[in-house]
C-alpha cells in the first residue's frame, strides 16, 4: 500500500508538471513587408505540434507554410523533441530529432514584481532557423 502511495505521488508530480508546460506557445512579427508566425502546441499527453507561416512581399513563394509533430519529453526544465518516421508525411515536413529547448517562468519564489514571460528558448536544433528562437505560452 505504501508503494502505491508513493508510485501514484510520483506520478501526478510528472503530470502536473507537463500540465505546466504544456499548452500554446507563439512567436509573431510583421511589418509592411513581411510577417512571420510560429507556433508550438505542446500537448499533455506528450505530443506536439508546429506550424511555420511565413509572408514575404519579395518571396518566392511569397507565402510559406511549413509543418512539424512529434513527441516531447522533459528533464526539469530541458525539453527533448523528436520526431518519428511514421510522423512525417507530405504535410509535416520538419524532423525535431535533435531538437531542444529550454522552459522559462517565473519562480514562485522571486516575489518581485519583474515580468518574465512564460516561454521556451530552442538552444539545439539540426533545422538552422529554430536554433535561437522564443516562443511565448498563450
Amino acid at each position: 500500500m505504501k508503494y502505491l502511495f508513493c508510485l501514484t505521488l510520483l506520478l501526478s508530480g510528472v503530470i502536473t508538471n507537463a500540465q505546466d508546460i504544456a499548452g500554446t506557445y507563439q512567436l509573431h512579427s510583421s511589418s509592411s513587408d513581411h510577417e512571420l508566425k510560429r507556433t508550438l502546441t505542446l500537448n499533455a499527453d506528450g505530443t506536439f505540434e508546429y506550424y511555420n507561416f511565413r509572408w514575404l512581399k519579395s518571396g518566392i513563394p511569397p507565402e510559406t507554410h511549413t509543418y512539424g509533430k512529434g513527441t516531447w519529453t522533459q528533464n526539469k526544465k530541458i525539453i527533448v523533441f523528436s520526431t518519428e518516421a511514421s510522423d512525417l508525411d507530405d504535410k509535416f515536413t520538419l524532423d525535431f530529432n535533435g531538437t531542444k529547448a529550454r522552459f522559462i517562468s517565473k519562480s514562485p519564489r522571486d516575489k518581485s514584481d519583474r515580468v518574465i514571460e512564460t516561454s521556451i528558448r530552442f538552444y539545439e536544433s539540426e533545422i538552422f532557423w529554430i536554433k535561437g528562437m522564443t516562443v511565448v505560452k498563450k
